[in-house]
């Protein structure tokens, strides 16, 4: 193996300096060398928005068209923006009595916190809860005002069972803080107590997806601070935890000391890309059809914290050879073979290469959302997506096999002649580029060779990589898409689990049974991507692009706000959800 690796090495270099004629077929030196450059220390993680992607994408685009195919646009490039970052601003300030905060040292506005300036006295709520379960609830702002003062909040809960909380669902940052919206408060101060974090670290400001603030400033705050507040009350930050732990009961009280705070977080944005090329089909008719391949190209860059790296605190490059260079190399593959045999392919095939796959499916998700090729014209899509780890026993997992009648027959008997064994499985949403895909209406194929230990961390190098088992898995690849492409009639597509994370019914006790747009994409609301038949919003009328502004008279902003209010419903609740539809405001009566 380590001999094989070096000639790889060998031939990668000796390639650069004297560039040959691609050959059509899939071989194992173009696969490897695709790979090698991709994860290389040049392209720096590929993270979008950077040098290093940019260089990934020119590269994909100079590749595709080499080999012959046509761009969609002119240049290859469907661009759309991205948060690029988010960081502190210049105009960060606490202040209250003789004390002035340090920025980074004793305070720190969060990453969803409004810019503005405020001076208003403050009022402690405890853990800022406000929920009625069956078996437990908890009312911090009974018997108190809060309208114009600052929210002084302790992080977590009373307990510390992780997930298996009954406080997991109203313990989270975003919703305090918008329960503390709900009631009026000026704005949210958060704090830290001994037992939830003895070295009281202020919470580092993430990339969020989401690029928008809450609507209220939301600072951290030091308790040594806190308890300067405190010294009138003859208490402190610990003895207030300590009393909330023991009675397990809301202590809210004034402070009447006005605090100035200055929130300023800048979010700045980039452009990035999507790849689009396609390969026109050979028939008069069934030409105006597609089949779709892709990848996504992106990766971490360097890493860091909000970065999605499983080693958060490592600033080193994410190469993301396995994640995702081994799906990239292996489109550009295919699609070469199918430009050098495309005579023989009645459809067309279209060669999609998505950015931003990491920072939540955004590429993919603008493509479908603002698609250079009707939707209904695309037949199937294939989608590669870490690819170059196929194990001894030659095991492929292929997901999406029940979205189209038929297809997994074709795809058992192609498997067998390329010595693959595969793991199907039927549902069309997974964790890749495909889903959005599937949230259209389209059928679809994941093909995914597992994850592994050097998954999201600089590890992930291309010299670990099974080049031969990514040319098996490409040729099977392959004779898929000519079959699909010579099908006298396309097969037919049918739905095959949720079109969305299940996550709302393991978190939530009810769900509309919407596939909610997670993209960020600026709409003021939560688009509903997917209406599901028969569900409660479809019941109730509600259609796809219906953007949902307010749930019971509460307003909803974006996702976060959307899953916050969604989590305060019972079974058997009806609830009012006001809708944008056309520029006009809908009212709808769902029946949880």
């Amino acid at each position: 193996m380590k001999l094989k690796v070096m000639l790889i090495i060998l031939f990668v270099c000796v390639t650069q300096l004297y560039p040959q004629q691609n050959n059509p077929e899939i071989t194992l030196e173009e696969l490897s060398e695709h790979v090698f450059y991709l994860a290389s220390e040049e392209l720096e993680g590929r993270k979008p928005g950077t040098e290093g992607g940019m260089k990934a994408a020119k590269y994909i685009k100079d590749n595709l068209k080499g080999s012959g195919l046509s761009p969609l646009y002119e240049n290859g490039f469907q661009y759309f923006d991205v948060l690029a970052s988010i960081e502190y601003g210049t105009n960060n300030k606490l202040s209250f009595n003789n004390f002035e905060g340090e920025l980074s040292k004793n305070f720190a506005p969060l990453a969803f916190s409004k810019d503005t300036s405020i001076t208003a006295a403050a009022i402690f709520v405890g853990y800022g809860f406000d929920f009625e379960d069956d078996s437990l609830s908890w009312h911090s702002y009974d018997g108190i005002d809060v309208t114009d003062k600052w929210a002084v909040v302790f992080r977590g809960s009373p307990d510390d069972e992780g997930h298996n909380s009954p406080y997991t669902m109203h313990s989270s940052l975003r919703q305090k803080t918008l329960k503390a919206r709900d009631k009026g408060a000026a704005g949210v101060i958060f704090i830290s107590g001994n037992e939830f974090d003895e070295t009281d670290e202020l919470i580092p400001i993430t990339h969020e997806k989401a690029p928008t603030h809450i609507g209220l400033p939301v600072v951290h705050v030091k308790r040594n601070i806190i308890d300067k507040l405190l010294e009138d009350y003859e208490v402190t930050t610990e003895l207030l935890e300590k009393q909330l732990l023991e009675t397990n009961a809301p202590n809210s009280f004034e402070l009447e000391v006005p605090i100035s705070i200055s929130t300023d977080v800048e979010r700045l944005q980039e452009k990035t890309q999507n790849v689009e090329f396609m390969i026109e089909g050979s028939d008069p008719i069934l030409k105006d059809e597609y089949i779709v391949i892709g990848a996504h190209y992106d990766h971490l860059g360097y890493g860091g914290s909000g970065s999605g790296s499983r080693r958060p605190d490592t600033n080193a490059v994410h190469y993301g050879a396995d994640d995702n260079a081994s799906g990239v190399a292996s489109v550009l593959e295919v699609a070469e073979k199918l430009y050098a045999n495309r005579s023989s392919l009645k459809r067309s095939v279209l060669v999609y290469l998505f950015g931003a796959e990491e920072m939540g499916l955004l590429g993919s998700k603008y493509l479908v959302n603002n698609p250079n090729i009707e939707l209904s014209k695309m037949k199937h899509m294939i989608n590669l997506d870490m690819v170059g780890r196929l194990g001894e026993d030659k095991g492929l997992t292929v997901g999406g096999t029940g979205t189209a009648l038929g297809i997994e027959d074709i795809l058992n008997r192609l498997s067998e002649g390329h010595s693959l064994s595969i793991k199907s499985s039927p549902e069309g949403y997974g964790p890749s580029d495909h889903a959005s895909f599937y949230s259209k209406d389209v059928p679809v194929l994941f093909f995914f060779t597992g994850i592994h230990e050097d998954y999201h961390t600089p590890a992930d190098v291309p010299e670990k990589l099974n080049y031969d088992g990514m040319k098996s898995i490409n040729d099977m690849v392959y004779d898929l898409i000519v079959e699909l492409a010579n099908l006298d009639e396309a097969l037919a597509y049918q739905e095959a689990g949720p079109k969305t994370r299940e996550t709302s019914r393991r978190r939530f006790k009810v769900t509309l049974g919407i596939m909610p747009d997670v993209s960020g994409s600026g709409v003021k609301g939560l688009t509903a991507d997917a209406v599901m038949e028969g569900r409660p919003a479809d019941l109730a009328g509600m259609k796809k692009g219906d953007v949902i502004v307010a749930m019971e008279g509460k307003p909803v902003n974006d996702i976060y706000e959307y899953m916050s209010r969604l989590s305060e419903f019972k079974p058997g609740q009806r609830i009012s959800v006001d809708v944008m539809r056309d520029g006009e405001k809908v009212v709808l009566i769902v029946d949880l």
